[in-house]
């Protein structure tokens, strides 16, 4: 090759070549994936069976799973005390107990909980009879809007049990005490997980301290 002949051409087809070539494989990966049994990614996943025990009560699902906890519960079951505000995990209008402990539902897929007790707002109360946090919330007007308050009553009930069996807080001084005093800074940081956009947070408070056996 002469030293002084100009190479941009047969660089820029070298290139064309490789771009060409990627994009036959790109586009013949779906087939080939099909011939070799693999799962297409345009294909959606075959329904899966879910056992969930829900308030007490067996449920059987057959879903997606991807679905979401929350979905399930809303959408198939038709509990639609659990709320989706934010879908994102950062109002906790959604929270569900699991096994008494809370969490997110619509952070969570329903498969992930095969087998599981769930406790949803509409199993809190017992015997047609209010739980006393749920008699609290009433007695202090801990709801305006009422969006947040499902959520809001599962978590401090989540919170509340917490609480009893000597479970710190990042605010608690004396990690030393068997059962931290619920004041209300211990309160307010144990239910930082729950947004209310009506700004009941002093009647939410003393509902949760009236529920946990200390004066408002």
């Amino acid at each position: 090759m002469d030293e002084n002949e100009d190479t941009s051409f047969q660089v820029t087809r070298r290139a064309m070549l490789e771009t060409a070539t990627a994009a036959a494989v790109l586009t013949g990966l779906p087939p080939l994936a099909r011939a070799a049994g693999l799962p297409d990614a345009h294909t959606p996943p075959a329904p899966v069976r879910v056992d969930l025990q829900i308030n007490g009560h067996a449920q059987v699902l057959t879903l997606d799973p991807r679905t979401t906890l929350l979905d399930a519960l809303r959408e198939h079951l038709a509990l639609t005390g659990s709320k989706k505000g934010c879908d994102h995990g950062q109002c906790g209008a959604c929270t569900v107990l699991l096994d008494g402990r809370r969490i997110n539902a619509c952070l969570t897929l329903a498969v992930m909980h095969d087998g599981q007790a769930i406790t949803t707002v509409e199993g809190l109360a017992g015997g047609g009879s209010l739980s006393p946090l749920q008699a609290a919330f009433v007695e202090h007007d801990g709801f305006q809007c009422g969006y947040c308050t499902s959520g809001q009553l599962c978590s401090a009930t989540g919170m509340l049990n917490e609480s009893r069996t000597g479970m710190p807080s990042y605010v608690t001084e004396d990690l030393t005490q068997a059962h931290p005093e619920l004041t209300d800074v211990e309160i307010r940081e144990r239910m930082s997980g729950n947004i209310c956009r009506c700004a009941a947070y002093p009647n939410i408070v003393a509902a949760i301290r009236q529920a946990a056996g200390t004066p408002a």
